[in-house]
């Protein structure tokens, strides 16, 4: 019913425009006497017929740009950061202070003066708008917005496909240690789009929970997460378009892969692992410091058993083989820590094994 009645505003609208369009020409050229004449009656009678007529049809197509138009401007601002506002707002305006001192002389051209000022004003709004924003991350545009070279002020950190499905990112946003803006690029969230609809289990299963932590991460709103609009490079891999987007926007990466954070330290761009920051968080164990660990497999040297702790380090024992399956007392010789985990060496405290 609203769409109906808005068609026929349109369809008003367009009639009034075609009669006052028809009679503005007939005085413009002294032909004042149609005015009155059945022939001029007709004349603006079918002007005005046939611009209702067509407003009233593009009226339906009009209505759909604008609502299209309305849903992407608030998907817009949902992932518009309040900085990114800020400099929109301040090229808006400084475009429409240009486009009114352009449209100075245009504004007096009769007929199309009034019509062509308002389309360079929006015009000019906008490309305002579009060179703020792509300019919002130079040092220039920084100071300007109150931020100096001096200051230390958190940059873009993009996600990894990896560092999403792993989860652990959004337990850390939640602390409120994470600063700045979390960029997802438009090509990850293909990837796990494309793993959601994979046809096996564990695939699917790891694409939705990747789909849900990035829901839940824009829900709770402790940081700033934006949804980028890249589209997949067919000719590269994802991990190489990720490093090249990040070189570009001078962005950390956050990522659990240990492979794709050695290549990016080679390219010098900066990378956060969670496994490094899980690592730092788990209690160092010390030479000579006692544990108990049951062996549960055999290790890679001769005599070598492995065992886990609780938290999922691994534990070397050696000569520990002998107590495949069983609980034993053990003496910590020595830690080794990487990106890919925590591994503990360690030998039998006692020739025996522990009673369950």
């Amino acid at each position: 019913m609203l769409d109906k009645i808005i068609k026929c505003a349109f369809g008003l609208t367009g009639a009034l425009t075609g009669m006052t369009l028809v009679r503005f020409i007939f005085i413009q050229n002294g032909m004042t006497e149609y005015l009155t004449s059945v022939s001029g009656i007709g004349i603006i009678v079918f002007s005005s017929i046939a611009a209702g007529i067509l407003l009233y049809i593009a009226g339906g197509r009009i209505i759909r740009l604008i609502t299209a138009a309305v849903e992407r401007a608030e998907r817009f601002l949902q992932n518009i950061t309040l900085y990114e506002l800020i400099i929109g707002a301040g090229g808006f305006i400084a475009g429409l202070i240009i486009a009114n001192l352009i449209s100075i002389p245009i504004v007096k051209i009769d007929i199309i003066g009034v019509p062509l000022s308002i389309m360079i004003n929006i015009f000019l709004g906008i490309c305002g708008v579009y060179f703020a924003l792509m300019k919002r991350n130079d040092g220039t545009v920084s100071v300007l917005a109150g931020k100096g070279e001096g200051q230390d002020r958190p940059g873009i950190k993009i996600l990894d496909t990896s560092a999403i499905i792993d989860g652990r990112i959004l337990d850390i946003s939640r602390t409120g240690f994470l600063e700045g803006e979390i960029l997802v690029p438009g090509f990850v969230l293909e990837e796990l789009r494309h793993l959601a609809d994979s046809h096996d289990d564990v695939v699917r299963a790891k694409g939705r929970r990747g789909l849900d932590v990035l829901n839940r991460m824009k829900a709770d709103m402790k940081c700033p997460v934006r949804i980028g609009k890249e589209t997949r490079d067919p000719h590269l891999e994802v991990d190489e378009q990720l490093l090249n987007r990040a070189r570009e926007l001078k962005a950390k990466v956050i990522t659990n892969d240990f492979n794709l954070g050695k290549v990016a330290q080679l390219k010098g761009i900066p990378v956060l692992n969670i496994n490094d920051l899980a690592n730092a968080l788990k209690p160092m164990a010390v030479s000579g410091e006692e544990m108990t660990v049951r062996v549960v497999k055999e290790g890679k040297e001769n005599g070598q058993g492995i065992g886990y702790l609780e938290d999922g380090t691994m534990v070397v024992v050696e000569g520990g083989i002998k107590f495949k399956n069983q609980l034993i007392d053990v003496v910590v010789t020595s830690v080794l820590q990487t990106s890919a985990g925590r591994m503990i060496f360690a030998r039998c405290k006692t020739s025996a094994a522990r009673t369950e």
